[in-house]
């Protein structure tokens, strides 16, 4: 039968603990830093240039060197992997 395909069905048990919880993902939504660097054009397109590519992975390893997608990552993971507390210096 077509049943829709899950996100099971595509990761593996490695993968397992690379997945983001669905509560974090809504998290990435409410995020006003990461709207605003969403306003400019050039990430948008980068981002839609990776969502319609064939080979994702290497394109990805060359956007790393683009700092604003940098930016744009680094931005995504501060919110679904917030820093550890005990790193932050006392004000």
């Amino acid at each position: 039968a077509d049943s829709p395909w899950s996100v099971e069905d595509i990761l593996t048990e490695d993968d397992e603990q690379d997945r983001v919880p669905l509560q974090k993902l809504k998290l990435l939504g409410e995020s006003e830093e990461l709207r605003g660097l969403l306003l400019n054009p050039h990430l948008r397109q980068l981002l839609l240039t990776i969502d319609q590519a064939e080979d994702k992975s290497s394109l990805m390893k060359k956007y790393m060197r683009e700092p604003l997608f940098v930016e744009f990552a680094d931005c995504c993971l501060r919110i679904v992997e917030p820093p550890e507390k005990e790193n932050v210096l006392p004000e």
